[in-house]
C-alpha cells in the first residue's frame, strides 16, 4: 500500500473503532487511537500476516502488550479479513468470544496478554525460538508507556540485548497520557531514548501521527545489526477526534450518542478529503 492508501485504510478503522466501541458501550477509546496509524501500517504494510498464514511458522507475531487497548487491534484484524464483521459486533454481548483484552481464541491473537510489563518478556521468547529455529519470522510488540513503570520490561530489556535479538521491535505509545494523567506525574519517564540505548537497543524516534514517518521508519530497521529495536512512537492520545485529543478522561471513556455522531462526521471529512487527494 501507497502512505495516502494507508492513512485511508487508518480513517477507515477509526470510524470502525467508535462504532465498535460505541455499541459495545465499552472501550479504552483514547489509547486506541493513538496506536491505530502504527497497527494499520504494521499489518498492511511491515508484517508478513495474512489470512492464509496465521499458522505458518514463518509468520510474524504481534505482541499487544497494553492489552486493554484490544478494539484498535480487533478492528485492524476486520479490516486485514482475518477477523469477521459478524463476530466483532458481538463485541460486549454476552458469550461473544471477545473480551477486553486480546485472547487466543481470537483468530490472528498470539497470546493472552494485557497483564501490563508482561508482553515485552513474551516478545523475547518468541524471537529467541526464531533464532533457535533458524526462522526469520520477526517479532513486534507495542507497549503503553504507563506500562514502563513495570520492572519486568527492564528484565527483558536486558535479555534482548544479551541475546542480540536483531529480530524483535519493541514499539512504545508514547502518548504520555495514562488512566491516572500526565506520565510525567504519576512516574517520571525521562528520557526514553537515551534509557533504552543505554541497555543496547537500536532507538529511534518517530511521529506516531503521521503515516509517513511511520512507514519511513518501520522500513529503516537494520534486521542484522545485532541489536533488538525500540521505536518510540510519539503519538496524540484520541488521535483523529478532535474533543478527545490529548483528554485524559478518555483514556477508557464511551462516547454518548452525540458525541459519537460528531466523532462519526469528523472521521468521514477526513476519509472524504482522502478520497478525494490528488483529483
Amino acid at each position: 500500500m501507497q502512505v495516502t492508501d494507508l492513512q485511508l485504510q487508518a480513517e477507515k478503522c477509526r470510524k470502525r473503532l467508535l462504532e465498535v466501541i460505541y455499541r459495545a458501550k465499552a472501550g479504552h477509546t483514547g489509547g486506541d487511537l493513538s496506536i491505530l496509524n502504527t497497527l494499520t501500517a504494521l499489518y498492511f504494510h511491515t508484517m508478513n500476516v495474512e489470512t492464509g498464514n496465521l499458522d505458518s511458522p514463518d509468520r510474524d507475531r504481534f505482541i499487544l502488550s497494553k492489552g486493554h487497548c484490544v478494539e484498535a487491534l480487533f478492528v485492524v484484524l476486520e479490516a486485514k479479513g482475518i477477523l469477521s464483521k459478524e463476530t466483532l459486533d458481538t463485541l460486549g454481548q454476552f458469550d461473544s468470544p471477545l473480551a477486553g483484552h486480546p485472547t487466543v481464541n481470537v483468530p490472528g491473537i498470539e497470546v493472552c496478554s494485557g497483564a501490563l510489563g508482561h508482553g515485552l518478556s513474551i516478545g523475547v521468547g518468541m524471537a529467541i525460538a526464531a533464532k533457535m529455529d533458524k526462522r526469520a519470522y520477526k517479532t513486534f510488540v507495542v507497549m503503553g508507556d504507563g506500562e514502563q513503570g513495570e520492572g519486568s520490561i527492564y528484565e527483558a530489556m536486558m535479555a534482548a540485548n544479551q541475546y542480540n535479538l536483531d529480530n524483535l521491535v519493541a514499539i512504545i505509545d508514547r502518548n504520555r497520557l495514562q488512566i491516572s494523567g500526565n506520565t510525567e506525574n504519576v512516574m517520571a519517564l525521562d528520557d526514553l531514548h537515551s534509557r533504552w540505548s543505554s541497555f543496547g537497543w537500536d532507538v529511534m524516534d518517530m511521529d506516531g501521527d503521521r503515516m509517513e514517518d511511520i512507514v519511513s521508519k518501520m522500513d529503516s530497521i537494520d534486521y542484522n545489526n545485532g541489536k533488538p529495536h525500540l521505536i518510540l512512537a510519539n503519538t496524540t492520545k484520541g488521535k483523529g477526534v478532535s474533543f478527545m485529543e490529548n483528554v485524559a478522561k478518555w483514556h477508557h471513556g464511551v462516547p454518548t450518542e452525540e458525541q459519537y455522531r460528531t466523532a462519526v462526521a469528523e472521521i468521514e471529512d477526513n476519509i472524504n478529503k482522502l478520497l478525494n487527494y490528488g483529483k
